[in-house]
């Protein structure tokens, strides 16, 4: 038996995987507020910024899907850093960190883990998959069958895997993050809307600017051969329990009743919305207020205001809407479409 088995003896309950904290262990933690969480938020988006250089939106977004515990969906052109960025929040978190290339023949079974015959002690043991970590990067997720894919659905809305029918949790905390090319479309299989909608936020990397691009190639290129950055210069700054601590100091952010009022409207104006084939659903809604909570940390607030709201309302629902064939025929895009959305929406007098 390795490392990775665990035995499942017939009709026996099953226990979590030994390396997994189990909820219980970690829910004791006190949260992490006030200046001791905006300390430590601003202590990672240093560290893991020595390594990912340039567009420090993209930085924050994915340290807002951390802080409030969500998914994230990474989307750009190859070569521009998104295995990159999260490498770098491994190396800043004291955490468990797992990549699983997505490939046409990866089965599902191969990221969550299955059931093998030990003739010694003739029984079945459990062999535990990639997803048993707390950071898992899903690389090129749309390179896989909808039926690999889904095999991160119970663990991105449950925390726990299903093998053989027994459940098993998964340690906190716990971040999906999936990676895909908008390129290169042959041989794909684009992500259904019900696995779209799990993802917290759906991140947009471009290319970077003139004098950003001039320090990742100086760094880069400084005195070796090497084609990818060092990261030793990332120091881990946090550990398991310290995030799980803030991500329940990030749910404990004030938010006034016309705040969130203003996510609802904003979220049922995309039903209602002149070339929106299918707008957002209440997760949309829910989506909005859990990711304002964590821009508000990130910029040193107890509060969430209007302006946290639109700020991450982009990534927020720019996966959950479908624009219709007239618009997409006029090369619209859900960010541009979003925007005239926001712009018309009333917001909260501060």
């Amino acid at each position: 038996m390795t490392a990775n088995d665990l035995p499942l003896p017939p009709d026996t309950p099953t226990a979590g995987p030994p390396s997994a904290a189990s909820p219980a262990t970690t829910a004791g933690s006190a949260p992490l507020t006030g200046d001791a969480l905006t300390e430590r938020a601003g202590a990672l988006r240093d560290e893991v910024g020595k390594a990912f250089i340039g567009q420090p939106e993209v930085l924050d977004q994915i340290l807002v899907a951390l802080l409030a515990g969500g998914h994230v969906l990474i989307e750009g052109v190859p070569g521009l850093g998104k295995t990159l960025l999260v490498r770098a929040l491994s190396q800043a978190l004291d955490c468990s960190y797992a990549r699983v290339q997505f490939t046409p023949d990866l089965m599902p079974s191969d990221i969550s883990g299955h059931a093998v015959w030990n003739p010694k002690s003739e029984t079945f043991n459990i062999r535990r998959g990639p997803i048993f970590t707390h950071l898992l990067l899903a690389d090129e997720i749309n390179r896989a069958p909808a039926k690999t894919q889904s095999a991160l659905l119970e663990a991105m809305a449950e925390l726990q895997v299903t093998i053989e029918g027994r459940s098993f949790p998964l340690p906190p905390p716990f971040m999906a993050m999936a990676t895909q090319n908008p390129v290169e479309q042959e041989g794909t299989y684009p992500l259904p809307e019900a696995q779209l909608d799990r993802f917290l936020l759906k991140v947009m990397i471009g290319y970077p600017d003139r004098e950003d691009e001039k320090r990742m190639v100086a760094a880069v290129s400084q005195g070796r051969n090497a084609a990818a950055f060092e990261l030793s210069q990332v120091q881990c700054v946090l550990g398991p329990e310290e995030i799980v601590a803030m991500q329940a100091g990030t749910a404990l952010v004030s938010v006034d009743d016309a705040v969130i009022d203003y996510a609802v409207r904003i979220v049922a104006a995309t039903r209602d919305w002149a070339g929106i084939a299918l707008g957002a659903g209440p997760r949309g809604s829910l989506a909005l207020v859990r990711a304002a909570r964590a821009q508000a940390v990130l910029s040193g607030r107890d509060f969430v205001t209007p302006d946290d709201i639109r700020e991450i309302a982009l990534p927020a629902l720019r996966h959950r809407i479908a624009l219709s064939p007239e618009l997409q025929i006029e090369g619209q895009t859900p960010d541009a479409v979003l925007k005239a959305l926001l712009a018309k929406v009333e917001a909260p007098r501060q």
